[in-house]
């Protein structure tokens, strides 16, 4: 690992941007994930076929960011089945991620399929600019939050609306901790052994995942990105989607 970038605490909030750093915390920590969402396709082991976004240009940048607050297993994945990662901005801690220099329309897109509605569309950013949080729908990841500024770009990523002590823990699956661990080791360079200490010690997970069997899965599962969750799962439509060098932390200020 590498000493965190801590940029400065703006002076002031932005009332509008034209670019976004989407700070993805889940299985989009791979950049070839994302890059379904950017340019359409389906994932390597996936069968939900995305339809991409109105502009497929990759990332501007990307590097490893911490986000302030907590990553926590909740709900059941109807994707990966077992519990998903969340991020509840208010607890303590920090929460590895992996952030994207994107535009407004891109970032907009892949929240729209994320969410589960079509692409094509705008989001209004101002609430979350001006408040550090909006809320855009009831679901699972339908609530964005802006913990800070990164090279003068705001940071933005969605989550659920709940806080973390308000809603019951779920361990995840064994093909989500294999591919989230993936991404953490992909995207900060964390060992096998760290990104399983950080993984089984999350809200959630500990009832049912120590560090030891998380790097057991991690070593087994080899070299390269997870194949992916199971084919044999329930309607996807009835939830919203799982989440979601150098290491940036973002500061608290918007």
């Amino acid at each position: 690992m590498t000493i965190p970038r801590r940029p400065t605490a703006p002076g002031a909030r932005p009332a509008a941007t034209h670019h976004v750093w989407y700070a993805a915390y889940g299985s989009n920590m791979h950049r070839e994930r994302l890059a379904c969402y950017l340019t359409g396709g389906r994932p390597s082991g996936g069968t939900r076929t995305y339809p991409g976004c109105r502009d497929p240009r990759p990332p501007g940048r990307s590097l490893p960011l911490m986000l302030p607050g907590l990553l926590y297993f909740a709900t059941e994945s109807p994707v990966w089945k077992g519990g998903r990662a969340f991020y509840d901005p208010d607890a303590g801690g920090e929460t590895p991620a992996r952030a994207y220099l994107l535009t407004v329309s891109q970032f907009s897109d892949v929240a729209a399929q994320e969410m589960y509605r079509e692409p094509g569309t705008d989001l209004d950013l101002s609430g979350v600019l001006r408040h550090g949080r909006a809320r855009l729908g009831p679901g699972r990841y339908e609530t964005l939050v802006c913990p800070g500024l990164l090279d003068g770009h705001p940071v933005v990523t969605f989550t659920a609306p709940w806080r973390s002590g308000e809603v019951e823990g779920n361990p995840p699956s064994a093909a989500y901790l294999r591919h989230l661990a993936s991404g953490l080791m992909a995207a900060h360079g964390w060992s096998a052994e760290e990104a399983a200490g950080f993984l089984a010690t999350r809200p959630g997970a500990g009832a049912h995942w120590t560090p030891g069997r998380v790097a057991d899965l991690v070593a087994r599962s080899g070299p390269g990105v997870p194949a992916g969750p199971p084919p044999d799962r329930p309607d996807r439509r009835r939830d919203a989607a799982d989440g979601q060098g150098r290491t940036a932390t973002v500061q608290p200020g918007l």
